[in-house]
């Protein structure tokens, strides 16, 4: 830490206390001593936040690593090794899914946009400064299920401007009357809670899929009649039911949900204008009159977001920072909370899609608050607070790649 750094933090803690010395006569009044304490904090966390940075639209500030006592040499490692270690697959997505989750599944028919994506891409930010990036990170490639992130804020959104009034509230009651989604006594039982968490088990078809389609279990003949479990009790990742909150939440908001996200997330934080949130060919629906499209939660079958690694990066800074962007707050903690808190029914896996390190099982190079965001791919958004550590991996690998680069990383800050 700067000299000038270490003077502020000794103003900042010693100004409020000198002005509460010089106003003493005033604050033996008990309205106006409350009324002064409140603008004092006020004061102090207005002066310490300023010591944050937070990038402005269009850039964002690199530096050396060894500006910030970071070994250059272990950082380009990590690098090196990000870029060795690229996923094998075939660029092009569309052949990815007929050779993975189609080569298995039936419903396979693709049916919104695909993209052939870029190599190994991404960078490391330390202190909120860029001390490291490699390959075209300007490559506005599909992000796959890292749109369930982008999905689950905006119904956060939701609950934040009152229009979902607490997550444990059933689904259905907020649905047009016309809305079948939740008319099942099975379906009923859902909760906000649920689809937030992929707990929900929901029993449909939605835009031509099954639920039972995405990862069928079992024999193929038992897929179509399948056990049903009590919403909240069962995790399983499933897009159909994660594009059943997309449309809950659509229904809500009663606007397209690229919308909702650009004007309270990505303007904000200062995203670019090239990425874009795709739903399906299929999807479209009429709401007051107009006819917009419901998006997607992942790229299983096409669609979802489509963005570049900086747009990923400012989207994930804004979590490291707890939902605040330049002293306002985006997104509430309370939502960041919930979202980073494992469910009864799978304790590593928040809202959709928080990924959690509890036991530092998932990623035993990361503390055990580390939070990931993944998509399939693979793209990764690491966020290590207690580094103050922000890493957007895409195309690594699928296997142990990510801890291992994630330990490289690490290794080359400074000792605490």
């Amino acid at each position: 830490m700067t000299a000038g750094c270490c003077l502020h933090d000794q103003v900042v803690t010693v100004a409020p206390l000198l002005l509460a010395w010089a106003l003493k006569p005033i604050l033996d009044e008990p309205a106006m001593k409350l009324t002064l304490i409140s603008a004092l904090m006020l004061f102090s966390s207005v002066a310490i936040s300023a010591e944050t940075y937070y990038p402005p639209a269009g850039t964002w500030q690199q530096v050396s690593p060894q500006s910030l006592g970071v070994n250059a040499s272990k950082l380009q490692q990590a690098v090196d090794y990000a870029i060795a270690s690229e996923n094998p697959a075939a660029k092009d997505q569309a052949l990815v899914q007929a050779t993975t989750f189609g080569a298995r599944e039936p419903y396979d028919q693709i049916i919104g946009p695909m993209s052939v994506r870029a190599a190994a891409n991404g960078m490391v930010i330390y202190q909120g400064k860029v001390i490291a990036t490699w390959g075209d990170t300007q490559s506005v490639d599909m992000t796959h299920s890292i749109s369930k992130t982008f999905l689950t804020t905006v119904t956060g959104l939701a609950l934040q401007q009152g229009l979902i009034h607490n997550v444990q509230d059933l689904v259905g009651p907020y649905l047009p009357s016309a809305s079948d989604l939740f008319a099942s006594e099975h379906n009923q039982q859902i909760r906000w809670d649920h689809l937030l968490r992929q707990t929900s088990d929901w029993q449909g078809t939605l835009w031509g899929k099954p639920d039972w389609a995405d990862r069928p279990e079992g024999e193929a003949k038992d897929w179509p009649n399948r056990p049903l479990y009590t919403p909240g009790s069962r995790y399983k990742y499933n897009d159909v039911r994660i594009n059943v909150l997309a449309l809950a939440t659509t229904y809500v908001w009663r606007k397209p949900l690229p919308v909702v996200l650009n004007e309270r997330i990505m303007q904000p934080i200062g995203a670019s204008s090239t990425w874009r949130w795709h739903g399906y060919d299929n999807s479209w629906i009429e709401l007051d009159g107009q006819k917009i499209q419901s998006v997607s939660g992942g790229g299983h079958w096409g669609g979802g977001m489509f963005i570049n690694a900086w747009d990923l990066a400012r989207f994930g800074y804004l979590f490291l920072r707890d939902g605040n962007w330049q002293g306002q707050q985006l997104i509430s903690q309370d939502f960041i909370r919930a979202a980073r808190t494992g469910g009864s029914a799978k304790a590593d896996y928040g809202y959709a899609n928080w990924f959690l390190n509890p036991g530092r099982q998932a990623l035993p190079a990361a503390p055990e608050s580390a939070v990931t965001f993944q998509g399939a791919g693979r793209n990764v958004i690491y966020l290590d607070q207690e580094h103050d550590v922000l890493l957007v991996a895409r195309w690594i690998g699928n296997g142990d790649e990510l801890n291992q680069l994630i330990a490289k990383v690490l290794a080359a800050l400074p000792k605490k």
